[in-house]
């Protein structure tokens, strides 16, 4: 697989709200239409009809390719008329992982046959990142997020409850072990293929902060360009941690920056986020003024 053209990836620098891109001038979409994961997180609690929860894996309904392409027309159109910024990125991160969900290769198929100008990017937990790295290249997606808890199998035994890979469900260190194992080498293949690659990682104070360094230092060496750590929810197994304060947030960014560059604006978006980061558009009351 050839490495990705300079140009393309300079775009993906500075037009990419999540890669450093002007977040205050450049729009993304997240399209919810991949429902279906093939690994369940401790502190991954998807629930839809959500309107009012902003976190990962909620989206208020599932969308079909076909729905897909019009909130891009949607959303596109609005932001044009508002004048302030425009629809840059058009992303696929859930409700559950794109990879497993064949929807988001149509869905991609569709909004680059229709708009080949917008940047496409998706976010994975990297268990079917290598097998299906040249899919996603010939899509043109540029920009890829992979989320990378754990460093060692003992750890993610803590983390994550279970993978299922191949028809087989894989509980605790045994299945975190291939997790770990396939995610580092999808980041490498990305990069070598010419990916802008974001490592995000959930830090939970007391399980895997103690990896979170190392890790900065695993992923630089496998071509990752960027880091986004971002504090656990209190949710499912950890419903009952004290979460990291902005102190200390702070203070593991800063250093770990000294390692990798550190992305700092993350707002832990919802899997149907549209707009500028921090400045989300009310897709409802858009939907009710299209009809």
């Amino acid at each position: 697989m050839a490495n990705g053209c300079p140009m393309m990836r300079m775009k993906a620098q500075t037009d990419h709200p999540c890669f450093g891109g002007d977040h205050h001038k450049a729009g993304r979409l997240h399209l919810p239409v991949a429902p279906g994961c093939n690994i369940k997180c401790g502190f991954c609690e998807r629930k839809f009809d959500c309107a009012n929860e902003s976190r990962p894996g909620v989206t208020s309904r599932v969308l079909l390719p076909d729905e897909a392409l019009e909130r891009v027309r949607l959303v596109r159109r609005h932001m044009e008329k508002q004048g302030e910024a425009r629809l840059k990125v058009v992303g696929i991160a859930g409700p559950g992982d794109p990879l497993a969900n064949e929807k988001t290769f149509a869905t991609f198929q569709l909004v680059k046959q229709a708009f080949p100008e917008l940047m496409l990017c998706l976010s994975t937990n990297g268990l079917l990142l290598e097998e299906r790295l040249d899919e996603i290249v010939d899509l043109g997606v540029h920009s890829l997020t992979v989320t990378i808890n754990a460093l060692t199998a003992e750890t993610g035994g803590k983390v994550y409850e279970w993978i299922r890979l191949d028809g087989r469900r894989l509980s605790g260190a045994e299945g975190a072990a291939v997790l770990l194992e396939r995610q580092l080498a999808g980041v490498a293949a990305a990069a070598q293929a010419g990916l802008m690659v974001k490592i995000n990682h959930v830090y939970i104070p007391g399980v895997n902060d103690h990896e979170t360094l190392d890790l900065a230092v695993r992923v630089r060496e496998l071509g990752a360009t960027m880091m986004n750590i971002i504090p656990v929810i209190p949710l499912g197994l950890f419903k009952e941690i004290e979460p990291p304060s902005e102190a200390v947030m702070e203070m593991v960014r800063n250093q770990a920056e000294l390692i990798l560059s550190q992305a700092r604006h993350c707002k832990q978006c919802r899997a149907d986020a549209a707009g500028v980061v921090g400045r989300d558009i009310d897709l409802e009351a858009l939907h009710a003024q299209a009809i």
